[in-house]
């Protein structure tokens, strides 16, 4: 059985005459968490909107477990739940009477089935209130049953933890973990939160302008920017000889920075004091997501 629950390729998108999204590549596997990044109107909300169907795709394939979404739609969109932006619950309702409304939608979803995703979210001691008693946290795992009742092997989950308090956002963290690592989902998730993203992802995808700029996981990402702070004196010809050694120097202000080489910071180490210069400080910076993001996007912000 493949591991691959959701194939995207050469994916576009024209709106009159601007291309909106540029031929997008890019994979879930399942039991995976999958940030999907991009800054404002890098089309991020537009590739998200293709892939659950609600507009067509001007090019390009996307599969769901092997369906076409295409050419196979109600098959395809079996396999995936989703919430885009809110999820729309009926507030004057329980939450039990919200999930029964959806249920009756699908085949085959019975009392069991309702029990077991209310047990998945956590929500059994409150599931018979009404929806506007509910926090936002507690709306959003009711919307997150609900995209669980078809037994979807994909979940896209725009925005989860959007108007949540810290305590709320570590809470939906762990329970996106928990559903991917335990349960076996493959889950996208589109976030603001570079941290979060950061915290909760094992691979992110980067949009800019339509295209996706870079797609691995967070530690292979994050290990390409790794750099050493160096603090030298004399700095302007500790600068120098550094230069002799890598093609990638950077001064801002009395720090100097390169790339960290493991196999290689030990003798530049070296070279510098042989060469009279003094190494008052040496120190290996692991680069945020954040400050990945902004040197892949020019520093565009984040929608």
């Amino acid at each position: 059985m493949s591991q691959i629950t959701l194939s995207v390729k050469g994916l576009r998108k024209i709106i009159g005459k601007r291309e909106i999204i540029q031929g997008l590549d890019f994979e879930l596997t399942r039991g995976e968490v999958f940030g999907f990044l991009g800054p404002n109107g890098a089309g991020k909300t537009t590739t998200i909107r293709m892939l659950v169907g609600l507009i067509k795709p001007t090019a390009g394939s996307i599969h769901i477990c092997g369906y076409d979404l295409q050419k196979q739609f109600p098959e395809a969109m079996s396999q995936m739940g989703c919430i885009v932006e809110n999820p729309e619950l009926y507030t004057y309702l329980s939450g039990w009477r919200n999930l029964q409304y959806f249920a009756r939608m699908m085949d085959g979803i019975d009392e069991a089935r309702m029990t077991e995703v209310v047990r998945l979210v956590g929500l059994g001691a409150r599931i018979h209130d009404k929806v506007k008693t509910y926090s936002l946290g507690m709306r959003q795992r009711l919307g997150i049953a609900q995209a669980l009742l078809g037994r979807p092997k994909v979940l896209i989950l725009d925005e989860p933890t959007n108007g949540l308090d810290p305590s709320g956002i570590r809470e939906m963290r762990e329970f996106i973990r928990y559903l991917a690592e335990q349960e076996g989902l493959s889950v996208l998730v589109s976030s603001h939160l570079l941290s979060e993203i950061q915290l909760m992802c094992d691979r992110v995808a980067i949009i800019s302008k339509g295209r996706i700029v870079r797609v691995d996981t967070v530690v292979n990402l994050l290990a390409d920017q790794e750099r050493v702070n160096w603090r030298l004196s004399p700095q302007a010809q500790g600068v120098e000889v550094l230069r002799t050694l890598t093609d990638s120097v950077e001064v801002v202000g009395n720090v100097v920075k390169t790339p960290y080489m493991e196999q290689e910071v030990g003798r530049w180490n070296q070279v510098l004091v042989e060469a009279g210069v003094t190494v008052m400080e040496l120190s290996r910076k692991l680069p945020s997501l954040e400050d990945l993001f902004i040197e892949l996007t020019g520093g565009e912000s984040i929608d």
